[in-house]
């Protein structure tokens, strides 16, 4: 506890957290962290790459 967490281990915990198939294990190890900070980051980047990806492929398929 209070460890920094590894970046492979925060990366998988938000993409788990946006599917919504986070297990238990891996929420309280989570939330065993002093700073929730770099899961907020990581989790505005992630959301920005889907959104931007949807957008790419929304209008590629528009200009079909």
């Amino acid at each position: 506890m209070g460890e920094k967490p590894r970046l492979k281990h925060v990366v998988k915990s938000v993409i788990a957290a946006l599917f919504g198939v986070q297990s238990q294990h891996n929420r309280e190890r989570d939330f065993g962290y002093d700073s929730p900070r770099i899961y907020i980051i990581t989790g505005v980047i992630m959301i920005g790459i889907v959104v931007g990806a949807l957008l790419v492929i929304v209008k590629w398929v528009t200009q079909l």
